[in-house]
């Protein structure tokens, strides 16, 4: 590399995109293009930016195959930008293998990165816990092990394991400092502040009470039976009965929790399940069945008694019993609250869930869309949608800078 190149290449290492161009701003050789594709990536002009590494691509012979290979892992670095998440990127499986037959093993870890991001993404997070596993003690640069530290911060806040969560954070800053990139420091930042914002809503006898994800990572672990309307399940400790796909059984259960101790009359009941104001005899038949139902599936915890008037809910071993919802109101928080656990979602299933119409959905996912806080994945029918990772991953960029000839 000549000295301009080299300079170019340091200057992108630290995030000074501006301070790169003005060194190879002009130039058109191979070595060139890539770093200018590479800084207009960190500007976010990423259509301009790919243009560019594919030039360089062309323009660097047969025998560069180093040089080509890293250009292949800024472009698919560029695709995790710009979220084309459809199909894993053309030809990085190929630059992966050169990259490490060269031993170019930071650069290998950054591929793995960039996989682990693009799944979590895609809200496939049990298999980008299996990615992080194997990444796990690999010699990286600090831009890279800052990168790493947030994406296992982001696995533990999802799996509400604040204490692993924070000591990732605290690993991330501590890297993130040595690497002096400014836009990694922020994303940190912006993550911490996520750590801390309410994550649910706790309702009792005294009204809702606004829970910070820690409060709730304890609420799981005191033993009670937790009614958990962000992800509709039943709780208690590690244990859960999945109820999305059943929304009356979870509306009954719901509404049984809130009552506790005491008990709710059948037309309440007939109301909170089925959504109708009078009842009849085919829906006090249709409650019947559908209290035996969820008497079923809760007896291992709790057990649901007909009383005179109605029904209460009893949790076994004097356990307590407690109802949590989404932080805000509205079919806006409730399928923030189903998306937040990380799997994707058709919008049918989440109008089933929430109970509200494919419509209704749809604008609400329009609006969570527009605010960043949930992706599209996907077209027409195979289209589902995730929440936006904790950790955005929207500002960190940390392309390949070192581009020799050969």
């Amino acid at each position: 590399m000549d000295s301009l190149i080299a300079a170019a290449a340091r200057a992108l290492a630290t995030g000074d995109a501006l301070g790169a161009l003005t060194r190879v701003a002009l130039r058109t050789d191979p070595p060139g293009l890539a770093l200018r594709g590479i800084a207009m990536a960190q500007l976010g002009e990423h259509g301009l930016a790919r243009r560019l590494l594919q030039r360089a691509v062309r323009g660097f012979g047969p025998h560069e195959r180093m040089a080509r290979a890293r250009c292949t892992l800024a472009e698919a670095e560029i695709a995790l930008a710009v979220r084309d998440l459809d199909r894993p990127p053309r030809g990085l499986a190929a630059a992966v293998a050169v990259l490490a037959a060269h031993g170019d093993h930071a650069n290998v870890a950054h591929a793995h990165l960039i996989a682990i991001r693009r799944l979590l993404l895609l809200g496939k997070l049990e298999d980008a816990r299996a990615e992080l596993a194997r990444l796990d003690g690999s010699p990286m640069p600090p831009a890279l092990v800052a990168l790493a530290a947030l994406a296992a911060a982001e696995l533990s806040m999802r799996s509400l394991r604040t204490v692993p969560a924070r000591a990732a954070l605290t690993q991330a800053r501590a890297a993130a400092r040595r690497a002096r990139i400014p836009t990694l420091v922020a994303e940190i930042d912006a993550t911490e502040r996520a750590l801390e914002q309410p994550a649910a809503r706790l309702i009792g006898d005294d009204g809702h009470r606004l829970l910070a994800l820690d409060a709730v990572e304890a609420l799981f672990e005191s033993g009670a039976l937790v009614v958990d309307g962000c992800s509709l399940r039943v709780r208690i400790g590690a244990a859960t009965l999945q109820l999305a796909r059943r929304p009356v059984l979870f509306a009954l259960i719901r509404a049984l929790a809130i009552a506790w101790p005491g008990g709710l009359d059948r037309d309440a009941l007939i109301g909170a399940a089925f959504r109708i104001r009078r009842a009849d005899d085919t829906h006090r038949a249709r409650l019947r069945v559908e209290i035996g139902r969820l008497r079923a599936l809760l007896e291992p915890w709790a057990n649901i008694a007909a009383t005179p008037g109605g029904f209460v809910l009893t949790a076994r071993d004097a356990r307590d019993v407690a109802v949590i919802a989404p932080p805000m109101d509205g079919e806006q928080g409730s399928v923030l609250a189903l998306l937040s656990d990380g799997a994707a979602w058709s919008t049918s299933a989440l109008a089933l869930a929430v109970g509200a119409s494919q419509r209704t959905v749809q604008r609400a996912l329009a609006t969570l869309e527009a605010a960043g806080k949930a992706r599209a994945i996907g077209r027409t029918r195979v289209r589902r949608w995730v929440a936006t990772p904790i950790a955005g991953f929207t500002t960190t960029l940390l392309l390949p800078a070192a581009l020799p000839a050969g």
